[in-house]
């Protein structure tokens, strides 16, 4: 059964399901059709975090143009550019037994590629979530959808998940941010030029 978060909440993730190792994170959304022509491209990402919160290197931030990181524990599966059907549109797989021991939390963001030019936002997303399955048997461990909270922002941290002794845990975060890829990079400590 899929355990359904809301904005905030926070679930042990490896205590409450033994055996958890590896997890696909799907993200999905839906555009809302308006004039403005250009298809919208969302991109997920994600950060690898120390314990003061920052990432520190090329390595810990992982992306379409990135696929791989943290000593190949993140690995990010591919753009889609469309957001076209149903489903994750993006998916990056978290291995957490091969996590190196100085990464304490994992953002997941979604970010929209060139939303200066498109004149784009997050108000213009609907349908947007975050699910988490098991890589081992396929089932869906929980699922966060994110609610109609956006207007301006173009960039969104979805979850983090968080290391707190041997286990991981998942928190739903839903937080916005105005100055796409950019912002978001320098509120996790890199320069995104």
């Amino acid at each position: 059964m899929t355990i359904s978060l809301s904005k905030g909440q926070r679930i042990d993730l490896t205590k409450t399901n033994p055996g958890l190792t590896r997890v696909v994170v799907g993200l999905g959304w839906d555009t809302n059709k308006y004039s403005g022509g250009a298809d919208f491209d969302l991109d997920a990402s994600a950060f690898l975090l120390y314990e003061d919160g920052k990432a520190k290197a090329a390595d810990d931030f992982v992306f379409y143009n990135n696929p791989t990181g943290g000593a190949g524990s993140v690995t990010h599966t591919g753009d889609n550019r469309t957001g076209e059907g149903d489903g994750d549109d993006e998916q990056i797989i978290v291995d957490f037994s091969k996590i190196p021991a100085n990464i304490y939390r994992i953002g997941i963001t979604v970010t929209i590629y060139d939303y200066e030019a498109r004149a784009q936002n997050f108000g213009q997303v609907s349908n947007a979530f975050v699910r988490v399955v098991d890589a081992a048997t396929d089932r869906e461990v929980l699922r966060y959808d994110l609610g109609e909270d956006f207007s301006t922002e173009t960039a969104v941290v979805f979850c983090e998940f968080y290391r707190q002794n041997a286990d991981w845990k998942f928190q739903a975060i839903g937080s916005g941010f105005a100055g796409g890829l950019g912002a978001l990079a320098k509120n996790y400590g890199l320069d995104a030029q």
